[in-house]
C-alpha cells in the first residue's frame, strides 16, 4: 500500500496510509543504496496485522531539503517577526532562495503584527512578488487569509525560534495544542519547542510541517547552488538578467549591470540585493563537490 511519512523518530517511520498509521522500519536496501526516507516522502509499505510494517519503496520526490529533513513541499511558510525576536531579513532571503531553487513557492508571514509592524519589510516582499501576510496568532488577524493560501497544499512552517510558528499552527487548528515556548527578553530569542519535523493534517485537507526553525538552515553554505545560478533564486532580478552589458555578469559591482541599475532606480530592494551579494560570496567559497 502507499502512504506518506508523517513523522520520523529514532529509526521509526510513521506512515499515514489514509485509513490509519503504520509504524515502519526501512528495509536494509536503503542503507546500501544510501537513500534515507524523509518526512513528506510518498512511500510503498508492507503492513502487518499488528500495525507495524516496512518501508519498501520511496517514490520520486518533487523536492527535498536536508536541513530540515523534509520532502515534497508545495509551499514554504516563512514566519518572521518585527517584535522580539526580530527576524534578520537575510535569514528570510536565504530560506526563500533555497525554496526557489527547489521549485517550492514561499509565503512570507509577519507574525506579532499587533505588537510591531515592520511595514518596510512587508512592502519589500510584496514588491518582490511573494504572497506576504500581516498576522497575529494572539488576535487572529490574518489567520483566515493564511488558511486560504495554504488550503490543499503540503506546507512547511519555518522561522527563527520564538517568532510564533507553533502559536500560528495552534491558531489555525486548536486541536494541535503544540507546545509554545517563552521568549527570553534578555536574549531576544525563543527556546526551541519543536525537536523534530512532523506533519499534521488540517480539517480542510492541508498538510503542514512544523520544523525546528532557521537554526537548521544556518548550517547550510549559501543555498546549495553555483554562484552563477544564484541570480535565478531572486525572482525580481528576472526582468533584467538579459540586459547586462557583459555575459556572465555577477550583478555585484560590474559596469552597466541592469540589476544594479534597477537597484539604483529603486526597483529592487537594497536589503534583497545585499542578501544576494552575501549569498553569492558564500557560494564562491563552496567547492563544486560540496554543493547539493
Amino acid at each position: 500500500m502507499e502512504g506518506i511519512i508523517f513523522k520520523s523518530l529514532s529509526g521509526f517511520y510513521y506512515v499515514d496510509c489514509g485509513g490509519g498509521t503504520v509504524t515502519c522500519r526501512a528495509r536494509g536496501k536503503f542503507r546500501h543504496e544510501k537513500v534515507k526516507p524523509l518526512v513528506g516522502d510518498r512511500v510503498e509499505v508492507t503492513a502487518r496485522a499488528d500495525g507495524s510494517g516496512t518501508v519498501d519503496v520511496v517514490l520520486p520526490r518533487k523536492n527535498e531539503f536536508q536541513r530540515p529533513a523534509v520532502a515534497n513541499i508545495d509551499l514554504l511558510v516563512v514566519v518572521a517577526s518585527g517584535a522580539i525576536p526580530i527576524t534578520d531579513p537575510f535569514l528570510i532571503d536565504r530560506v526563500v532562495a533555497m525554496a526557489e531553487r527547489r521549485g517550492c513557492e514561499s509565503v512570507i508571514c509577519f507574525n506579532k503584527w499587533d505588537l510591531e509592524q515592520p511595514a518596510d519589510l512587508y512592502e519589500t516582499y510584496c514588491r518582490a512578488g511573494f504572497p506576504t501576510l500581516r498576522v497575529s496568532a494572539e488576535t487572529g488577524e490574518g489567520m483566515e487569509e493564511l488558511s486560504r493560501l495554504i488550503a490543499g497544499k503540503v506546507c512547511a512552517f519555518t522561522g527563527n525560534s520564538g517568532v510564533g510558528k507553533s502559536s500560528i499552527l495552534n491558531a489555525l487548528e486548536p486541536t494541535f495544542q503544540l507546545q509554545v515556548g517563552d521568549v527570553s527578553e534578555k536574549l531576544g530569542r525563543g527556546r526551541h519547542t519543536t525537536r523534530h519535523v512532523e506533519l499534521f493534517r488540517l480539517k480542510n485537507g492541508t498538510v503542514v510541517a512544523d520544523t525546528p526553525g532557521f537554526s537548521s538552515f544556518e548550517e547550510e553554505d549559501g543555498v546549495g547552488c553555483a554562484p552563477e545560478e544564484l541570480q535565478y533564486a531572486f525572482r525580481e532580478f528576472a526582468p533584467y538578467l538579459d540586459r547586462c552589458r557583459f555575459v556572465g555578469c555577477a550583478h555585484v559591482k560590474e559596469k552597466d549591470c541592469a540589476v544594479l541599475g534597477a537597484l539604483a532606480a529603486g526597483e529592487i530592494s537594497p536589503t534583497r540585493h545585499a542578501s544576494y551579494v552575501r549569498l553569492y560570496e558564500q557560494a564562491k567559497e563552496v567547492p563544486e563537490w560540496g554543493r547539493k
